[in-house]
């Protein structure tokens, strides 16, 4: 018999990081459950795992910190990409729940490190926002159909766990 490889462990958290990227939270836990119990206790799994609760409980500083303890240097990549996501979902909430916000204020809720870098964002990304005055106009986000985009994203979001559930069970 071939020993176990010593690269099994830090593979399979690969695996459960991808599947949180791609937000795909059943096959996550279904990948879960097929693990032996001792790999419970392995850093790279155990990772993954926190990540999950973090993102879950929407403790994105959790999620954003996280980057600082990665088990392998090889779960960079994927901190990178929640980075991202977390950015987005956050800055979604924001263009749907105020009017405007200081610079500085909204600079540290989309975890920024300078007022800059949020400028260059809004250039770059979120053109339906302005700066004007020292605040970050979202007004204009909310005359276009973003809600309706975003309950459709909804929509299918559960439709896909619905789905995943079922093969579950």
């Amino acid at each position: 018999m071939i020993p176990p490889s010593p690269e099994e462990y830090p593979i399979l958290g690969l695996n459960l990081m991808r599947l949180l990227a791609e937000n795909r939270i059943a096959e996550f836990h279904t990948e879960l459950e097929l693990l032996p119990l001792r790999a419970l206790d392995h850093p790279c799994i155990k990772y993954a795992v926190e990540l999950e609760q973090s993102f879950m409980e929407g403790a994105y500083n959790r999620l954003i910190n996280g980057k600082k303890a990665v088990p392998h240097e090889t779960y960079l990549y994927f901190m990178d990409f929640f980075a991202v996501i977390i950015r987005e979902e956050i800055a979604d909430c924001c263009g749907q729940a105020y009017d405007h916000l200081p610079l500085s204020v909204a600079t540290k809720m989309l975890m920024f490190p300078s007022d800059q870098q949020l400028l260059e964002y809004i250039s770059e990304i979120r053109h339906e926002w302005k700066y004007e005055r020292g605040s970050v106009l979202f007004h204009m986000a909310k005359d276009q159909p973003h809600v309706c985009i975003h309950s459709l994203r909804l929509i299918k979001q559960a439709i896909c766990y619905a789905e995943e559930l079922e093969q579950i069970v």
